[in-house]
């Protein structure tokens, strides 16, 4: 820990993130001791701010949570009416008849929302029941007890100048200790790593995997929209060599969510995944919807796509992973929330339990186990196989293959196939440029497509510049060294928000632009950028993503 004299709060449970598994963790506490004192810390401006999802929400988490959600007014208004599934090709399209997919794809009796709202309503529930919730408070460090276990986090910290001294207005911000500390950061997030480095909880799982998923939100022609359709689609532009597909969801008022998700094991450094989406709206179909419509929001997120084989130990000593932090995401129906409330339910069973025993700082060995084998882990074990074919086969060969095993897991319980690796890391799957060539984009006409800078402000995000500069370089001089000769530096095309840039052979970090996806802390070949959380309040400030 730093040298700085801080001020010390004690909590029973300290949670960080107040996303789906953070505010359901604390929300269920309390039902089971409304005396458990709980805290939520959230990086954000405010609950929801940096929340970004599809969203198609599975409403089994909520059900479990709070049954008279609807009684309670919870933001799930757009019940899924249709459901579509198309293979694209440049000029065309062709759809995969419903009867075709595998049960588990089924998105009726799902709802289209906005995880933001989702998020802000529960933290409504959360306060109601006592919960103290602080909104921008970043947990910049970790603390730890005298036998290496989680103690509880540094929140709060302001003020240092753009080397890392202190300024004038330097604020050192406060400990604050739980018996047990919850980190729900979401994908990525830098103090998940660290817990999963120093108690080595990935040692006996596979690599984990990611896509990097960009959204919009438009505004369309009334007689263009249909409120609770949900279409998916594969194929072009990416083609049939790189994992990825798009979604368009139509919820309330005449807005659309348009989205793309590539997978992030792509081996062509000059692929460039934000116009890859840009591109994907000039496709007749999805131009004849958006023409005449509005952007309105733009945001982008990595996605952990690697599954049950990839999930590491989620317990340790003192502490919890939870939702993303631990990779929950069920790739092939492109959802998490759901498995994230769960995994919060069932962290905050198991820490009831312990501290009712009058435990503190130990492994909550039960959370561990129930994960797996409960409903999170069901969910999850049907659908791992999806992953790995694909990138051994392609998306057509993966999806032909996977819905196949998907299928015979439906009947008889059990996988042909077993249980397949993922080999290399996203990083690792990088090849050079002299195996590839590079891809001519089409340029942005500003009403369908735009540019990457222009998309940003979408985003509405935004970062004190005089800090120091949240994404940091393990060596400086690899980027132009190493990776503009072997790789053309595709940290310049892989950032969804224009962070990086070469300019006058410099390597340039314009981190005011960080839109906080991660994916450069992922898809980096030399794996050289390594992601920290900026003081809080900064980043994106979604509105209803």
């Amino acid at each position: 820990m730093s040298e700085a004299t801080r001020e010390a709060m004690e909590y029973d449970v300290v949670i960080v993130g107040a996303g789906p598994a953070g505010l359901s963790a604390a929300i269920r506490l309390k039902q089971l001791n409304a005396d458990m004192e709980v805290v939520v810390l959230e990086k954000g401006s405010e609950v929801g701010a940096h929340i970004l999802s599809g969203a198609v929400l599975d409403p089994s988490g909520l059900d479990r949570l709070i049954p008279d959600w609807k009684e309670k007014g919870a933001p799930l208004n757009v019940p899924v009416k249709e459901d579509n599934f198309y293979m694209l090709g440049e000029a065309g399209q062709i759809r995969i008849p419903n009867f075709v997919l595998p049960p588990l794809m089924n998105n009726h009796g799902n709802y289209i929302v906005s995880m933001g709202n989702v998020c802000r309503w529960m933290a409504e529930q959360a306060e109601g029941l006592g919960v103290e919730i602080f909104p921008g408070m970043a947990c910049s460090e970790l603390v730890y007890n005298d036998d290496g276990s989680l103690k509880g986090v540094v929140a709060g910290e302001f003020g240092k100048n753009a080397d890392g001294s202190h300024g004038d207005a330097y604020e050192p911000g406060m400990e604050l200790h739980g018996k047990y500390v919850f980190l729900s950061e979401g994908v990525r997030g830098s103090l998940s790593k660290e817990v999963i480095a120093k108690y080595n909880l990935d040692e006996n799982c596979d690599v984990p995997k990611f896509g990097i998923g960009m959204k919009e939100i438009w505004e369309v022609d009334p007689a263009k929209h249909n409120e609770g359709e949900v279409t998916h689609t594969l194929g072009w532009p990416l083609g049939f060599k790189n994992g990825g597909g798009s979604f368009i969801y139509h919820l309330d008022n005449n807005q659309v969510y348009v989205g793309y998700i590539v997978d992030l094991n792509y081996k062509n450094p000059y692929l460039f995944p934000y116009m890859e989406f840009q591109r994907f709206k000039h496709h007749p179909k999805v131009a004849a919807l958006l023409e005449g419509g509005k952007r309105v929001s733009y945001g982008a997120r990595a996605v952990t796509k690697g599954g049950f084989q990839s999930i590491p130990e989620v317990a340790f000593p003192g502490g919890a992973l939870l939702g993303c932090s631990a990779g929950l995401v069920n790739l092939p129906r492109i959802k998490g929330n759901h498995n994230a409330m769960h995994s919060g339910i069932e962290a905050a069973e198991a820490a009831f339990a312990a501290i009712t025993d009058g435990r503190s700082s130990d492994t909550l060995d039960a959370y561990n186990e129930s994960l797996k084998s409960g409903v999170v882990g069901q969910d999850l074990k049907t659908v791992r196989n999806v992953a790995p074919l694909n990138a051994r086969f392609g998306p057509l060969g993966g999806m032909a293959l996977g819905g196949f095993d998907m299928w015979f897991q439906t009947f008889f319980k059990a996988s042909l196939f077993g249980t397949l690796k993922h080999g290399k890391n996203d990083a690792q799957s990088t090849e050079s440029v002299y195996k590839h060539k590079p891809i001519d984009y089409p340029k942005p006409d500003g009403k369908l497509s735009f540019d990457r800078l222009t998309n940003v402000a979408f985003s509405f995000t935004n970062h004190e510049e005089s800090q120091p500069a949240h994404l940091q370089l393990t060596d400086p001089d690899v980027p132009m060294m190493k990776n503009m000769g072997t790789y053309a530096e595709p940290a310049q095309r892989y950032c969804p928000a224009g962070v990086y840039e070469v300019v006058d052979e410099k390597f340039v970090i314009n981190f005011q632009n960080c839109v906080h996806c991660k994916t450069c802390d992922i898809k980096d070949p030399s794996q050289n950028i390594t992601w920290v959380t900026p003081q809080g309040g900064d980043g994106p400030n979604y509105p209803n993503m």
